[in-house]
């Protein structure tokens, strides 16, 4: 019994890496044909949405942040009833700021209910509108020729979507590792095919790819449904290495767990309602990276329970009968040694200690910590999308900028 508690406990170990490191070498291989930019410039109108909500703290330094853009461009705001002087300062920056936009709009929702549903609203609007759409969020700040970088990139009719990368500020523990790690999947999954993950701090797409159908309001991950509607559509969705934006990071560890679980969960539920795409053969290549994240962020995270409850029984067995000699006492020596380094990286990464290595596994064990309790948290029915605002993140950034 002992042996094959000893046994299941590195089969599951391995199984729940495999993913991670089956895709990390997938990525080293699709980067090393890079993306390439034309750096046409592209007539294409750009309308900017900028969905909002209680951002009287950020809501001006955002509406020069985009009207100092080279490129002139439209503005719609849609405000999901916001209860502070959001609506009021965006009223009155713009009636005195008449000239910073080719048109302007502010729509305001009668009752919350969520970001995606807000977009989706947004989309309903701009049904009639030919262009490109560049959605970015109140507290994102990104340079002066980001969306003219960013239109270049429909010069090749294929691209459908270009989302920017995350410069964050105010990080804490691990959250750099985090951001690095994904930010080069996203990247290397672009060089191969399309990422069904954009980052919707800035994020731009030609109009008539998504309809609000194609958003399940009820949850949020708005921006990673926007990008997969795109590549269903028969485009590419990639991220932009060199596009970035800035934005401030909760000041807390328990904010920044919070901000990672409620994302989780909304990828995770967009990976579910994705599952029968998993081998359709019209998406080619595409179906393997939604495999591949399906197994990351779904199947590891779950295997690591169930590898971890024999890992609880090995040790109880340990602890009852004792470790046996020869090959019995091998097997169990390497199996407290691969616990040991387990636990030490993920503790490592919670507590912000990098050490090479040890911080690749912490970073990939914490992100499965997170997606566990995002899963948790839907089979309890509390679903995510309806989320309290990070105030310290506001703060920060007004801040910084005063």
């Amino acid at each position: 019994m002992a042996m094959m508690l000893v046994i299941a406990e590195c089969v599951g170990l391995c199984l729940v890496l495999a993913p991670f490191a089956i895709h990390r070498l997938n990525i080293w291989r699709w980067s090393k044909k890079p993306l390439e930019i034309s750096g046409e410039k592209v007539d294409l109108p750009i309308t900017v949405l900028l969905p909002v909500w209680n951002e009287e703290k950020v809501i001006k330094l955002k509406l020069s942040n985009i009207a100092k853009q080279e490129v002139k461009t439209s503005l719609l705001v849609i405000d999901s009833a916001s209860t502070d002087n959001t609506v009021e300062y965006t009223k009155k920056w713009l009636k005195q700021n008449s000239d910073a936009f080719l048109s302007s709009e502010v729509i305001v929702l009668k009752s919350r209910e969520g970001k995606t549903s807000a977009v989706a609203k947004a989309l309903d609007h701009l049904s009639n509108f030919e262009g490109l759409i560049a959605m970015t969020d109140a507290d994102a700040i990104f340079a002066d020729d980001a969306l003219l970088r960013a239109s270049s990139w429909f010069a090749d009719e294929l691209i459908g979507a270009v989302g920017a990368t995350p410069s964050r500020s105010g990080n804490l523990s691990g959250e750099e590792s985090h951001r690095d790690l994904y930010s080069m999947i996203r990247y290397g999954e672009s060089c191969h095919d399309s990422t069904p993950f954009l980052e919707g701090s800035l994020l731009v797409w030609r109009s008539n790819l998504v309809k609000s159908k194609d958003l399940n309001v009820s949850s949020n991950a708005d921006d990673a449904q926007i990008a997969t509607a795109v590549r269903l559509a028969g485009y590419r969705a990639i991220q932009d290495p060199e596009l970035k934006f800035t934005d401030y990071m909760p000041s807390t560890n328990s904010g920044q767990r919070r901000q990672k679980v409620r994302r989780g969960q909304g990828l995770i539920r967009h990976l579910l309602r994705m599952r029968k795409k998993l081998f359709d053969p019209k998406l080619g290549r595409f179906r393997g990276i939604l495999r591949m994240q399906m197994s990351m962020m779904v199947i590891s995270p779950l295997l690591l329970l169930v590898t971890i409850l024999f890992a609880l029984l090995r040790n109880l067995s340990v602890m009852l009968v004792g470790f046996g000699d020869g090959t019995e006492l091998s097997l169990h020596l390497v199996a407290s040694v691969v616990e040991v380094v387990f636990i030490g990286s993920w503790l490592m990464m919670r507590f912000g200690v990098r050490i090479p290595v040890f911080s690749i596994l912490g970073t990939i064990l914490v992100a499965m910590e997170h997606l566990n309790i995002a899963m948790f948290q839907a089979l309890r029915g509390n679903s995510l999308h309806m989320w309290a605002q990070h105030e310290d993140v506001r703060q920060s950034l007004a801040d910084a900028q005063e």
